[in-house]
């Protein structure tokens, strides 16, 4: 759990004058980690078929909208507050191959939370082996793409439990 008024469990530190909040890490703990299962679909797949690079940030994408929909999240809502959260970096190592037709499973975690952005985690396995990993950082930003910062009450969701049942896919 990140430092959050009296809920403070974990450290934290200050970087450029703003406190930065660390969750701890999703390895470790399967309290704040998503599973999402993803099928790979043939159009998904390059002329080797294998899936293609570009096609793990979707993934990675799923498991974003799933973890923050199982806690509550309405990005509906959001944007008639005014309020988006685009992604302003993105970063994925490739360590095994996927194919046609497996199941895989995204593994997504929040990593850190400061006042504007949100850095997810993830991992992609097929069978616990690991075939990817890597990170996206979001910015909140208004309807005039300047910072905002992230609502307290949103943070407190966010960096919780899961409280939405998951979809058809159980894993």
């Amino acid at each position: 759990m990140p430092r959050t008024g009296a809920k403070a469990s974990e450290e934290s530190r200050r970087i450029g004058g703003g406190l930065v909040y660390r969750l701890a890490c999703m390895k470790r703990s399967g309290q704040s980690v998503t599973r999402q299962a993803v099928r790979v679909r043939f159009g998904e797949t390059d002329l080797m078929g294998i899936v293609h690079h570009a096609v793990y940030l979707s993934y990675f994408e799923a498991g974003r909208v799933e973890y923050l929909r199982r806690r509550g999240f309405d990005a509906v809502s959001w944007a008639g507050r005014g309020l988006h959260l685009p992604v302003v970096e993105a970063r994925a190592r490739y360590r095994k191959s996927a194919r046609f037709d497996e199941l895989l499973v995204v593994e997504t975690s929040l990593l850190v939370v400061t006042r504007v952005t949100l850095d997810f985690g993830y991992r992609i396995l097929r069978d616990d082996v690991l075939l990817a990993e890597g990170n996206t950082l979001l910015a909140c930003v208004g309807d005039d793409h300047a910072p905002k910062r992230i609502p307290p009450e949103a943070v407190e969701s966010l960096v919780g439990p899961e409280r939405l049942e998951r979809d058809e896919q159980r894993v």
